[in-house]
């Protein structure tokens, strides 16, 4: 090799911006080789070192270990193979980080217990298996209300798939916090317990006879008759309000096969107090962020304009 050009390693250093002692660390790992020592022992090493170098660096950079950039400067494997298996580990890594970022990030945000920290952290990182088994758990417990009717199991399959959340593979920050308040409030008793009288009261079959499910519900029926007037600014105590009201009452009585009678506006007044529960409303936004669906209308406005003007009208 008379006629070949070799590098010292201190030419080697000068060339590829690396410190002698690390191209001396990997010389001795055997990832770039000299190719002859000097008669005093120095190593002389081929032009080619300079890129198998800058291939080193750069595997290093991305955070490859020597055996795994040992076996692509050897050509015992390829880059597009290690690229692969290196990508798919940083995801794992870069899930597992974003997760504790939004556990953190919620943490900042309401000062929890000690208690309530390990709660959401637990949350947050449970695998998709155990996100399900959470949701049927909740799901089973306020929907073991369903009525055996022939067409209690296909709305019951509906309801469930409304309530479902499915977090996905590649969650945002804000999906990851929006599942933690979810999965806390679906572990709720008393939430359980207001969701179980809801579900019991939209599943509950029509009397024998009456025409099939579906049928609206009285949060349906309220949205489509008071919307409006909410929109406009029509106070509930306002004498303009008692045609809406009585609407409204003869469609529910309509659609609940009962009579338009003071025993049917004190069960709508309890049924529409008992949907207008903040927690309902934030089940359902949260589930909507975690889906990645469309934001739901805000119901709370037409529920209390609802509610003031049942109330006004039951007192006279």
């Amino acid at each position: 090799m008379d006629g070949d050009i070799l590098y010292s390693i201190g030419e080697l250093a000068r060339r590829t911006g690396l410190a002698v002692k690390t191209i001396r660390f990997y010389s001795d790992r055997g990832i770039v080789a000299p190719v002859v020592r000097t008669h005093a022992g120095y190593r002389r090493y081929a032009p080619e070192a300079v890129t198998r170098l800058a291939l080193v660096r750069t595997l290093r950079e991305l955070g490859l270990g020597l055996d795994v950039v040992r076996q692509v400067v050897d050509r015992e494997r390829t880059l597009g193979e290690v690229a692969a298996e290196h990508a798919a580990a940083l995801d794992v890594q870069i899930s597992i980080l974003r997760l504790r970022r939004a556990v953190l990030t919620a943490a900042a945000e309401r000062a929890p217990t000690p208690e309530e920290m390990e709660l959401m952290h637990r949350l947050a990182t449970l695998s998709e298996a155990e996100r399900r088994h959470l949701i049927d758990d909740f799901l089973d417990d306020v929907l073991d209300t369903v009525p055996d009717g022939p067409t209690g199991g296909s709305r019951l399959a509906g309801v469930r798939r409304s309530m479902t959340p499915e977090l996905p593979d590649r969650p945002t920050d804000e999906q990851v916090r929006a599942w933690v308040e979810l999965a806390e409030l679906s572990l709720d008793a008393d939430f359980r317990a207001m969701v179980r009288g809801l579900a019991a009261d939209h599943l509950a079959e029509p009397p024998r006879g009456a025409p099939a499910p579906p049928r609206p519900d009285v949060v349906a029926v309220a949205r489509d008759l008071v919307g409006p007037a909410v929109t406009s600014g029509v106070s509930p105590y306002a004498p303009q309000a008692d045609e809406i009201v009585a609407a409204l009452t003869a469609r529910c009585a309509r659609i609940h096969h009962r009579p338009d009678d003071g025993a049917l506006r004190r069960w709508l007044l309890d049924r529409l107090e008992a949907v207008n529960d903040p927690r309902r409303e934030r089940y359902f936004r949260l589930l909507a962020l975690v889906n990645g669906w469309p934001e739901p209308d805000r119901l709370a406005p037409v529920l209390d304009w609802s509610l003031a003007a049942l109330r006004t009208r039951a007192a006279r």
